[in-house]
């Protein structure tokens, strides 16, 4: 080893046991507080109110399908509030998107709305000051969740803390006024909205108004008020000088970059925002029901069922008797998991899964925990379909006249050059689905907290459903198991017919070893 690496290694040793000696505040005060209820007289209520009044215990439902969409109604509901608005994020970029929805929250605290922000802490590396001047306003304030207690080089949490800082808040929901809420799968960032052409996820998001958005506000007020959420001011410090300045410095440049003007447009055209805008949205009336984690889960090593929402799930969801159609970006079913699926395979139910394929995926490690239970389900009858990469799902063709509601499992309406499946939906006998951030993996399952909501729709199970039926085997690999049983094959179908690979398509051999490496590795229970 030359002297300069070395001096490099000590560096990096050295810096690791300081910052491994740093430890989270252990005297914080937290303000408790909840969900507004006294806001029966806002522009919201007044334009939703009599609709929630003339369908008594019914919450109406308006999936989010396109990215434009799913931007739209968030940035109309922060400029439409007039009491609170209360948000719970996994990731939040400091891109294009990112900035804008950050504006518009500071508008509104402008204007005298209460705007509480819990964001997990595993993704604002270098955001601290612009955290710390959000924080600064009278009428924000942001917490933590989980949070680092380096600031800096984080690599010492993971390396002395690592029990704790490997579970996270992946839970995702957009509240106002108590009276409209948001919650699904996307995070806030330009590859969640369409905003960026290069990267995409398809992803899918849920409005909703009625007693289910109480519900949110009662799981949102569960996180906010939990010993792991942690006012940024008592991690983060006062801002520095300037720091507002620079703020809306950040603002007005993107308010002038040209990408960002198109992107805008296209979000003014989007019939939503028109709806969502005249107060005339149309909606799915029916039951739907919250379920959640609880915070708590993060705090604990061992599995402890009473704090995880997979119980609650599939309590909740009950017994396929004809259909199971899953859609999951990260699919580690796991030994039960996949026991499960067989058996229910086994009895007649048709099971059909969609995820993505290795040239798609974003997580190779996931893609190999995933490839290990493949050849089983398929030997037990479960029917596996495979994104392909820079593929959107459209509606089927006869709900097309429905595509502006919202169809099932997402997409990026712009698209993108590499494209992804990040949707996480499932739904039975075409009677109820689920909605939501929960991936059907371990981490989800045993690590990080998770939250959805379950619908009973006949209309959006349906569209799951008949997407399976139509739209899906054009747009993604069936994987089937060879004529003589000895492999697998994957079966693309194209306008000349069906293409088969033998391996899997568009991964190099390299690639694919890296696969093969990583699935007899002991890592499934981090994925």
């Amino acid at each position: 080893m030359s002297l300069s690496a070395s001096r490099v290694l000590v560096a990096l040793l050295l810096g690791l046991l300081l910052t491994g000696c740093s430890s989270l505040p252990g005297k914080v005060e937290r303000s408790e507080s909840q969900a507004l209820v006294n806001t029966a007289d806002t522009r919201l209520a007044k334009a939703f109110g009599p609709a929630v009044t003339a369908h008594p215990d019914q919450s109406g439902i308006r999936a989010l399908q396109s990215a434009e969409d799913a931007f739209a109604a968030r940035i109309l509901l922060a400029r439409r509030a007039d009491r609170s608005l209360d948000l719970q994020y996994y990731i939040w970029r400091n891109d294009t998107t990112g900035k804008l929805m950050w504006q518009a929250l500071w508008d509104a605290a402008e204007r005298g709305v209460r705007v509480r922000v819990l964001l997990d802490d595993a993704n604002t590396g270098g955001l601290d000051p612009m955290l710390a001047a959000l924080d600064a306003h009278p009428n924000i304030e942001v917490r933590l969740f989980n949070p680092f207690a380096n600031r800096g080089l984080r690599l010492g949490d993971f390396a002395f803390d690592f029990s704790r800082v490997n579970r996270r808040m992946h839970n995702k929901s957009f509240t106002a006024d108590n009276q409209l809420t948001i919650v699904g799968g996307r995070n806030i960032g330009d590859e969640y909205f369409g905003a960026n052409m290069e990267v995409g996820f398809q992803d899918l998001d849920v409005v909703a108004v009625g007693p289910v958005v109480r519900e949110v506000s009662t799981a949102f007020d569960l996180f906010w008020n939990s010993p792991s959420a942690y006012p940024a001011a008592s991690l983060l410090g006062p801002p520095g000088p300037g720091a507002q300045a620079n703020l809306k410095a950040g603002w007005d440049q993107v308010s002038r970059d040209p990408e960002a003007t198109r992107y805008l447009d296209a979000v003014r055209q989007t019939p939503l925002l028109r709806e969502l805008d005249e107060g005339r949205l149309t909606l799915d009336w029916t039951t739907a029901h919250v379920i959640h984690d609880d915070p708590a889960k993060v705090l604990e090593s061992t599995d402890r069922s009473d704090l995880q929402m997979m119980p609650l799930l599939v309590a909740a969801f009950g017994q396929p008797r004809r259909e199971l159609d899953l859609v999951s970006p990260y699919f580690v079913p796991g030994k039960d998991g996949t026991r499960s699926l067989v058996k229910m395979a086994g009895s007649g139910v048709k099971v059909r899964v969609l995820t993505n394929s290795l040239a798609a995926t974003d997580v190779s490690a996931v893609h190999a925990g995933y490839a290990k239970y493949r050849k089983q389900l398929l030997e037990g009858g479960v029917r596996v379909y495979e994104l392909k990469p820079g593929d959107a799902v459209p509606p089927p063709e006869k709900d097309k006249e429905r595509a502006r509601d919202g169809g099932v499992p997402g997409s990026g309406s712009r698209g993108s050059s590499a494209s992804s499946l990040h949707a996480k939906t499932f739904a039975i006998d075409r009677e109820r689905i689920f909605v939501g951030s929960f991936n059907l993996d371990p981490r989800s399952a045993r690590l990080n907290t998770e939250m959805g909501v379950i619908i009973d729709s006949q209309n959006l199970s349906g569209q799951l459903a008949r997407q399976f039926d139509t739209a899906i085997p054009a747009k993604a690999f069936e994987v089937r198991l060879k004529a003589d049983g000895q492999g697998m094959e994957w079966i693309e179908q194209g306008p000349q017919g069906e293409v088969r690979y033998t391996t899997e398509p568009g991964a190099g051999a390299l690639k694919r070893s890296w696969i093969d490496f990583l699935e007899v590795l002991p890592i499934e229970w981090l994925l």
